[in-house]
């Protein structure tokens, strides 16, 4: 499959501006808002906004509205991916090296901002998760999802207070938790060590780049995270490569929502995600998603959606 004469030619017309281009590099790191890209580049909103319609409309990018913000990322069409890394496989790498700059202090702006709210709220970190949702529903269903078990090992990303170990940790061998917050790391120990729990790993480490084996895990979990992320995609990527033949992944999440309190309130970048979005993602990384769980409030507040997907099992050798 290919891309006819008059798309590439309108795609490459697309690609063919230097704030386009610019763009593009930008997006390839990382999904960004219109008011991101308007601060690295240095431009106005209304003129950035007529780039990425151009490209959106050539297929290059993608749009997604979040709440009341706008997100933009590189298409996930298999050609006009190809096509723009292979624009960008022939730029010089020190040409945008300002633009590459200023994502970087928007990154540590961003969380830098994000360090401080968890710093702040750990001490009250499950009351405040207590606001939006019926834990004692969702962590039934938790638990339904995982599965009994027993699990050789299980791996909870961004652990925040321990909470997801303290549910499971009884059923595991052993047990691994990562978060980047010292002060949430030291309320886990606290907690697993409460619960009774001896067999299990507290880490600082990034959900990016957990320096685990590759398979080494039958459970992974990402409890309430992703929507604090610049990627949730990559987060998810890292996530599923820890999932051994036959182990499963399961992500817990809210559903789209229109809370857009909650981003300055309480950092959440995203309001939310799709279940299409999700399967997407999980499908990419390998893994076979099973239908999603919709947990709705008993009162206002947020759906949690619990995305499930197992990493196929390896083919057993035929005996001849």
């Amino acid at each position: 499959m290919s891309l006819s004469p008059d798309q590439a030619i309108e795609a490459l017309r697309a690609a063919g501006e230097p704030t386009r281009l610019r763009v593009l590099s930008l997006l390839a790191g990382e999904e960004l808002s219109v008011m991101e890209l308007s601060r690295i580049l240095e431009q106005s909103q209304p003129r950035v906004s007529r780039h990425l319609k151009l490209m959106a409309d050539a297929g290059l990018i993608e749009r997604f509205p979040d709440g009341a913000r706008v997100f933009y990322r590189l298409s996930s069409d298999p050609l006009a991916r190809r096509l723009v890394d292979t624009v960008l496989d022939l730029l010089n790498d020190a040409a945008h090296a300002d633009d590459d700059s200023r994502l970087e202090e928007v990154r540590r702006d961003r969380g830098a901002a994000a360090s401080a709210y968890f710093e702040r709220i750990a001490p009250q970190w499950d009351r405040i998760r207590s606001l939006y949702v019926s834990e004692t529903a969702v962590e039934a269903a938790i638990k339904k999802a995982a599965g009994d078990g027993p699990f050789e090992r299980v791996v909870d990303l961004g652990t925040g207070s321990g909470r997801m170990l303290t549910l499971l940790g009884k059923s595991a061998k052993m047990s691994v938790g990562l978060d980047l917050s010292q002060n949430m790391l030291n309320i886990a120990r606290a907690n697993v060590t409460r619960a009774g729990l001896d067999k299990v790993e507290l880490r600082h480490g990034d959900i990016f780049a957990t320096r685990l084996p590759e398979h080494s895990a039958d459970l992974v979990l990402v409890h309430q995270v992703l929507h604090y992320l610049a990627d949730p995609a990559a987060a998810v990527a890292e996530a599923a490569r820890l999932v051994m033949p036959g182990g499963r992944l399961l992500i817990v999440d809210f559903a789209p929502h229109q809370l857009e309190h909650l981003r300055e309130e309480h950092q959440h970048r995203r309001l939310g995600f799709a279940d299409a979005e999700m399967r997407l993602w999980l499908s990419g990384a390998g893994l076979k998603p099973s239908a999603p769980i919709a947990l709705p409030p008993d009162t206002d507040g947020l759906t949690v959606s619990i995305w499930t997907a197992e990493r196929p099992a390896a083919a057993k050798a035929k005996v001849a």
